[in-house]
Protein backbone atom coordinates (compact mmCIF):
# COMPACT_ATOMS: atom_id res chain seq x y z
CA UNK A 1 0.00 0.00 0.00
CA UNK A 2 1.32 3.34 -1.00
CA UNK A 3 2.20 5.62 1.56
CA UNK A 4 3.55 9.09 2.65
CA UNK A 5 5.94 9.79 3.94
CA UNK A 6 9.14 11.63 5.16
CA UNK A 7 12.74 10.45 5.58
CA UNK A 8 16.11 10.68 4.43
CA UNK A 9 18.27 9.02 1.72
CA UNK A 10 21.59 9.28 3.91
CA UNK A 11 23.09 11.01 7.32
CA UNK A 12 23.96 14.07 5.52
CA UNK A 13 20.58 15.05 3.87
CA UNK A 14 17.74 16.38 5.07
CA UNK A 15 14.79 14.87 5.41
CA UNK A 16 12.38 14.80 2.66
CA UNK A 17 9.07 13.91 1.36
CA UNK A 18 9.00 10.06 -0.28
CA UNK A 19 6.41 7.46 -1.32
CA UNK A 20 7.04 3.88 0.53
CA UNK A 21 4.89 0.60 0.74
CA UNK A 22 3.66 -0.32 3.68
CA UNK A 23 1.90 -4.33 3.62
CA UNK A 24 -1.80 -5.48 3.37
CA UNK A 25 -2.43 -6.81 7.33
CA UNK A 26 -1.20 -10.21 7.23
CA UNK A 27 -3.67 -12.38 10.21
CA UNK A 28 -2.45 -11.11 13.31
CA UNK A 29 -1.84 -7.22 12.00
CA UNK A 30 -3.23 -4.27 12.70
CA UNK A 31 -3.65 -1.32 10.26
CA UNK A 32 -2.92 2.11 11.77
CA UNK A 33 -3.62 5.86 10.41
CA UNK A 34 -1.42 7.85 12.28
CA UNK A 35 -2.61 10.84 13.87
CA UNK A 36 0.54 11.91 15.64
CA UNK A 37 3.93 11.23 16.22
CA UNK A 38 6.69 12.37 18.68
CA UNK A 39 10.11 13.47 18.06
CA UNK A 40 12.68 11.79 19.73
CA UNK A 41 15.90 12.56 20.20
CA UNK A 42 17.03 9.40 18.73
CA UNK A 43 15.37 10.27 15.40
CA UNK A 44 18.24 12.59 15.13
CA UNK A 45 20.35 10.44 16.10
CA UNK A 46 19.63 7.57 13.99
CA UNK A 47 18.44 9.97 10.95
CA UNK A 48 21.82 11.82 10.67
CA UNK A 49 23.66 7.87 11.58
CA UNK A 50 25.95 9.38 14.56
CA UNK A 51 25.24 6.31 16.48
CA UNK A 52 26.24 4.12 13.12
CA UNK A 53 24.30 1.37 11.31
CA UNK A 54 21.38 3.24 9.84
CA UNK A 55 20.09 1.61 6.94
CA UNK A 56 18.65 3.64 4.17
CA UNK A 57 16.11 5.46 3.35
CA UNK A 58 15.38 5.85 6.94
CA UNK A 59 11.94 7.23 8.29
CA UNK A 60 11.68 7.20 11.68
CA UNK A 61 9.47 7.89 14.67
CA UNK A 62 8.22 5.40 17.06
CA UNK A 63 6.24 7.86 19.50
CA UNK A 64 2.95 7.10 17.80
CA UNK A 65 -0.76 7.38 18.08
CA UNK A 66 -3.72 6.86 15.43
CA UNK A 67 -6.90 5.08 15.08
CA UNK A 68 -7.01 1.65 13.09
CA UNK A 69 -8.42 1.61 9.90
CA UNK A 70 -8.06 -2.59 9.21
CA UNK A 71 -7.19 -5.29 11.34
CA UNK A 72 -6.46 -9.25 10.44
CA UNK A 73 -8.38 -12.33 11.05
CA UNK A 74 -6.76 -13.13 13.54
CA UNK A 75 -6.95 -10.04 15.62
CA UNK A 76 -9.55 -10.60 18.40
CA UNK A 77 -7.74 -7.47 20.91
CA UNK A 78 -8.44 -4.33 18.60
CA UNK A 79 -11.09 -3.09 15.77
CA UNK A 80 -11.74 -0.58 13.43
CA UNK A 81 -11.96 3.12 14.98
CA UNK A 82 -10.30 2.30 18.43
CA UNK A 83 -7.23 4.28 19.33
CA UNK A 84 -4.26 2.81 19.59
CA UNK A 85 -0.87 3.15 20.04
CA UNK A 86 2.75 2.27 18.82
CA UNK A 87 6.13 2.84 20.54
CA UNK A 88 10.07 1.41 20.19
CA UNK A 89 8.66 -2.17 19.29
CA UNK A 90 7.48 -3.83 16.51
CA UNK A 91 8.62 -7.15 17.16
CA UNK A 92 10.94 -9.96 19.34
CA UNK A 93 11.47 -13.53 19.37
CA UNK A 94 8.73 -13.88 21.75
CA UNK A 95 10.31 -17.19 22.76
CA UNK A 96 13.28 -16.02 25.34
CA UNK A 97 13.16 -15.72 28.58
CA UNK A 98 13.08 -11.99 28.63
CA UNK A 99 9.83 -12.28 26.17
CA UNK A 100 8.18 -14.60 28.83
CA UNK A 101 8.34 -12.25 31.22
CA UNK A 102 6.72 -9.66 29.01
CA UNK A 103 10.18 -7.86 29.02
CA UNK A 104 11.06 -7.71 25.12
CA UNK A 105 13.05 -4.97 25.38
CA UNK A 106 15.61 -7.14 26.76
CA UNK A 107 14.83 -9.68 23.58
CA UNK A 108 17.83 -11.83 23.84
CA UNK A 109 17.78 -12.91 19.72
CA UNK A 110 16.70 -8.63 19.41
CA UNK A 111 14.01 -6.66 19.77
CA UNK A 112 12.50 -5.50 16.43
CA UNK A 113 12.65 -1.61 16.56
CA UNK A 114 9.86 0.65 14.76
CA UNK A 115 12.31 1.79 12.67
CA UNK A 116 15.65 0.58 11.35
CA UNK A 117 14.62 -2.71 12.40
CA UNK A 118 15.06 -5.89 10.04
CA UNK A 119 12.10 -7.22 8.54
CA UNK A 120 11.30 -9.02 5.37
CA UNK A 121 9.24 -6.15 4.07
CA UNK A 122 10.77 -3.94 1.07
CA UNK A 123 13.24 -2.18 1.78
CA UNK A 124 14.39 -4.85 4.09
CA UNK A 125 14.10 -2.56 7.97
CA UNK A 126 10.85 -1.02 9.38
CA UNK A 127 9.99 2.14 8.30
CA UNK A 128 8.86 4.52 11.23
CA UNK A 129 5.44 6.83 12.62
CA UNK A 130 7.20 9.79 10.08
CA UNK A 131 4.04 8.45 7.77
CA UNK A 132 0.45 8.54 6.91
CA UNK A 133 0.24 4.81 8.16
CA UNK A 134 1.77 1.65 9.77
CA UNK A 135 0.97 -2.08 10.30
CA UNK A 136 2.29 -3.24 12.59
CA UNK A 137 1.88 -7.27 14.98
CA UNK A 138 -0.72 -6.99 16.73
CA UNK A 139 1.01 -8.18 19.93
CA UNK A 140 2.78 -4.39 19.97
CA UNK A 141 0.01 -2.32 19.62
CA UNK A 142 -0.96 -0.64 22.78
CA UNK A 143 -4.68 0.62 23.68
CA UNK A 144 -5.18 4.38 24.30
CA UNK A 145 -7.77 5.72 27.01
CA UNK A 146 -7.08 9.27 26.63
CA UNK A 147 -9.61 11.68 25.95
CA UNK A 148 -9.32 12.60 22.23
CA UNK A 149 -8.08 15.99 22.84
CA UNK A 150 -5.24 14.76 24.56
CA UNK A 151 -3.89 12.30 21.72
CA UNK A 152 -1.13 14.42 20.52
CA UNK A 153 0.49 14.73 23.98
CA UNK A 154 0.47 11.30 24.46
CA UNK A 155 2.28 10.26 21.70
CA UNK A 156 5.45 11.01 23.99
CA UNK A 157 4.64 8.63 26.51
CA UNK A 158 4.97 6.28 23.68
CA UNK A 159 9.15 6.80 24.02
CA UNK A 160 9.87 9.50 27.27
CA UNK A 161 6.67 8.13 29.36
CA UNK A 162 7.72 4.29 29.22
CA UNK A 163 11.77 5.16 29.39
CA UNK A 164 10.81 7.12 32.77
CA UNK A 165 8.25 5.29 34.26
CA UNK A 166 9.61 1.72 34.30
CA UNK A 167 12.61 2.47 36.27
CA UNK A 168 10.61 4.47 38.63
CA UNK A 169 8.35 1.30 39.27
CA UNK A 170 11.23 -1.19 39.41
CA UNK A 171 12.81 0.68 42.16
CA UNK A 172 9.43 0.78 43.78
CA UNK A 173 9.11 5.14 43.71
CA UNK A 174 6.59 5.66 45.78
CA UNK A 175 5.30 7.45 49.21
CA UNK A 176 7.52 7.57 51.77
CA UNK A 177 10.04 7.41 49.24
CA UNK A 178 12.61 10.70 48.22
CA UNK A 179 13.14 10.39 44.55
CA UNK A 180 15.74 12.82 42.06
CA UNK A 181 15.08 13.77 38.45
CA UNK A 182 17.93 15.17 36.70
CA UNK A 183 17.56 17.24 34.02
CA UNK A 184 14.43 18.90 32.95
CA UNK A 185 13.83 17.58 29.45
CA UNK A 186 11.90 15.27 27.00
CA UNK A 187 12.87 13.07 29.21
CA UNK A 188 13.24 14.44 32.89
CA UNK A 189 9.76 16.47 32.68
CA UNK A 190 8.44 13.06 32.38
CA UNK A 191 9.53 11.52 34.94
CA UNK A 192 9.04 14.69 37.34
CA UNK A 193 5.41 14.30 36.64
CA UNK A 194 5.13 10.11 36.92
CA UNK A 195 7.12 10.48 40.17
CA UNK A 196 4.73 13.14 41.82
CA UNK A 197 1.96 10.97 40.91
CA UNK A 198 3.25 7.78 42.40
CA UNK A 199 3.58 9.39 45.47
CA UNK A 200 7.46 10.42 45.75
CA UNK A 201 8.65 13.14 47.54
CA UNK A 202 10.18 14.40 44.35
CA UNK A 203 12.99 16.48 43.55
CA UNK A 204 13.96 17.98 40.50
CA UNK A 205 17.61 18.32 39.29
CA UNK A 206 18.69 21.06 36.85
CA UNK A 207 22.11 23.54 36.22
CA UNK A 208 19.66 26.62 35.58
CA UNK A 209 17.77 28.75 37.72
CA UNK A 210 15.24 29.35 35.09
CA UNK A 211 14.22 26.00 35.13
CA UNK A 212 12.88 26.17 38.91
CA UNK A 213 9.32 27.41 38.21
CA UNK A 214 9.01 25.13 35.65
CA UNK A 215 10.03 21.82 37.82
CA UNK A 216 7.49 23.44 40.75
CA UNK A 217 4.78 23.63 38.16
CA UNK A 218 5.72 19.98 36.72
CA UNK A 219 4.97 18.56 40.08
CA UNK A 220 8.41 18.56 41.57
CA UNK A 221 8.46 19.11 45.86
CA UNK A 222 12.02 20.87 45.73
CA UNK A 223 14.11 21.82 43.33
CA UNK A 224 18.04 22.01 43.80
CA UNK A 225 20.43 23.93 41.37
CA UNK A 226 23.37 21.04 41.11
CA UNK A 227 26.06 23.24 39.87
CA UNK A 228 25.45 24.94 43.67
CA UNK A 229 27.72 22.96 46.01
CA UNK A 230 26.09 24.39 48.82
CA UNK A 231 22.27 23.08 47.46
CA UNK A 232 23.74 19.26 46.67
CA UNK A 233 26.15 19.28 49.98
CA UNK A 234 22.26 19.23 51.67
CA UNK A 235 20.89 16.80 49.96
CA UNK A 236 23.95 13.74 50.92
CA UNK A 237 22.97 10.50 51.51
CA UNK A 238 19.11 11.28 51.74
CA UNK A 239 17.75 9.52 48.37
CA UNK A 240 16.08 6.22 47.75
CA UNK A 241 16.63 6.50 44.32
CA UNK A 242 17.92 8.60 41.67
CA UNK A 243 16.49 8.80 38.23
CA UNK A 244 19.31 10.62 35.88
CA UNK A 245 18.17 11.73 32.48
CA UNK A 246 20.63 13.52 31.07
CA UNK A 247 22.49 12.09 28.21
CA UNK A 248 25.39 14.36 28.19
CA UNK A 249 28.87 12.98 30.16
CA UNK A 250 28.95 14.66 33.13
CA UNK A 251 30.07 13.77 37.04
CA UNK A 252 28.12 10.77 38.53
CA UNK A 253 29.82 11.18 41.64
CA UNK A 254 27.78 14.84 42.09
CA UNK A 255 24.80 12.39 42.55
CA UNK A 256 25.90 9.29 43.66
CA UNK A 257 26.87 10.54 46.64
CA UNK A 258 23.53 11.82 47.29
CA UNK A 259 22.11 8.45 47.93
CA UNK A 260 21.12 6.59 51.06
CA UNK A 261 22.77 3.49 51.95
CA UNK A 262 21.58 0.70 49.25
CA UNK A 263 19.93 3.53 47.23
CA UNK A 264 20.57 3.08 43.09
CA UNK A 265 20.77 5.81 40.66
CA UNK A 266 19.35 4.55 37.28
CA UNK A 267 20.52 6.00 33.93
CA UNK A 268 18.44 6.07 30.96
CA UNK A 269 20.64 8.20 28.29
CA UNK A 270 23.60 7.00 26.57
CA UNK A 271 26.40 9.99 26.41
CA UNK A 272 27.68 10.37 22.70
CA UNK A 273 31.48 10.40 25.00
CA UNK A 274 31.76 7.88 28.08
CA UNK A 275 30.75 9.77 31.47
CA UNK A 276 34.00 9.90 33.98
CA UNK A 277 34.98 7.02 35.86
CA UNK A 278 32.84 6.70 38.98
CA UNK A 279 34.64 6.65 42.70
CA UNK A 280 34.07 3.26 42.95
CA UNK A 281 34.33 3.64 47.32
CA UNK A 282 31.45 5.69 47.15
CA UNK A 283 29.29 3.08 45.93
CA UNK A 284 31.42 0.03 47.95
CA UNK A 285 31.13 2.20 51.60
CA UNK A 286 27.28 2.41 50.95
CA UNK A 287 26.10 -0.18 49.25
CA UNK A 288 24.92 1.98 46.65
CA UNK A 289 24.12 1.10 43.13
CA UNK A 290 24.78 2.72 39.27
CA UNK A 291 22.04 0.80 36.99
CA UNK A 292 20.63 1.39 33.36
CA UNK A 293 17.26 1.01 32.38
CA UNK A 294 15.44 0.60 28.55
CA UNK A 295 12.30 1.55 27.80
CA UNK A 296 9.68 -0.79 28.83
CA UNK A 297 7.60 -3.73 28.08
CA UNK A 298 4.88 -4.08 26.18
CA UNK A 299 2.52 -5.14 28.88
CA UNK A 300 4.27 -2.13 31.00
CA UNK A 301 3.73 0.38 28.12
CA UNK A 302 -0.06 -0.55 28.29
CA UNK A 303 -0.16 -0.41 32.30
CA UNK A 304 1.74 3.22 32.13
CA UNK A 305 -0.31 4.61 29.34
CA UNK A 306 -3.75 3.61 31.78
CA UNK A 307 -1.78 5.34 34.56
CA UNK A 308 -1.44 7.86 32.87
CA UNK A 309 -5.25 8.06 31.59
CA UNK A 310 -6.91 7.73 34.96
CA UNK A 311 -4.53 10.65 36.28
CA UNK A 312 -5.03 13.26 33.15
CA UNK A 313 -1.15 12.72 32.95
CA UNK A 314 0.71 14.04 28.98
CA UNK A 315 3.59 15.24 28.01
CA UNK A 316 3.82 18.99 27.67
CA UNK A 317 4.25 19.42 23.61
CA UNK A 318 5.09 21.83 20.64
CA UNK A 319 2.93 20.74 17.27
CA UNK A 320 4.77 21.11 13.83
CA UNK A 321 3.98 20.18 10.49
CA UNK A 322 6.46 17.62 8.92
CA UNK A 323 7.38 19.98 7.01
CA UNK A 324 9.34 21.92 9.62
CA UNK A 325 11.13 18.77 10.63
CA UNK A 326 14.32 19.45 10.37
CA UNK A 327 13.98 22.90 11.77
CA UNK A 328 12.30 20.71 14.74
CA UNK A 329 16.20 18.87 14.79
CA UNK A 330 17.92 21.80 15.39
CA UNK A 331 16.10 23.22 17.82
CA UNK A 332 16.44 20.03 19.72
CA UNK A 333 19.74 19.73 19.67
CA UNK A 334 19.63 23.54 21.50
CA UNK A 335 17.39 22.35 23.89
CA UNK A 336 14.80 24.77 22.40
CA UNK A 337 11.76 23.06 23.14
CA UNK A 338 9.44 22.40 26.41
CA UNK A 339 9.62 19.75 26.49
CA UNK A 340 8.47 17.31 23.10
CA UNK A 341 7.58 18.11 19.82
CA UNK A 342 4.60 16.51 17.97
CA UNK A 343 4.31 15.75 14.32
CA UNK A 344 1.04 16.59 12.79
CA UNK A 345 0.33 13.43 10.35
CA UNK A 346 -2.40 15.50 8.83
CA UNK A 347 0.41 17.70 7.35
CA UNK A 348 2.15 14.82 5.37
CA UNK A 349 -1.40 14.95 2.60
CA UNK A 350 0.37 18.59 1.86
CA UNK A 351 3.52 17.06 0.81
Amino acid sequence: MNTKAYGAHAGDKPLEPMDIQRRVPGAHDVQIEIAFCGVCHSDLHTVRSEWGGTRYPCVPGHEIVGHVTAVGPGVTAFKVGETVAVGCLVGSCKHCRACGEGLEQYCEVGFVGTYNGPTQDAPGHTLGGYSQRIVVDDQFVLKVRHPEAQLAAVAPLLCAGITTYSPLRHWKAGPGKKVGIVGIGGLGHMGIKLAHAMGAHTVAFTTSESKRQDARDLGADDVVISKDADQMKQHIGTFDFILNTVAASHDLDAFTRLLKRDGTMCLVGVPEHPHPAPNVAQLIFGRRAIAGSLIGGIAETQEMLDFCAERGIVSEIEMIPIQKIDEAYDRMQRSDVKYRFVIDNATLATG
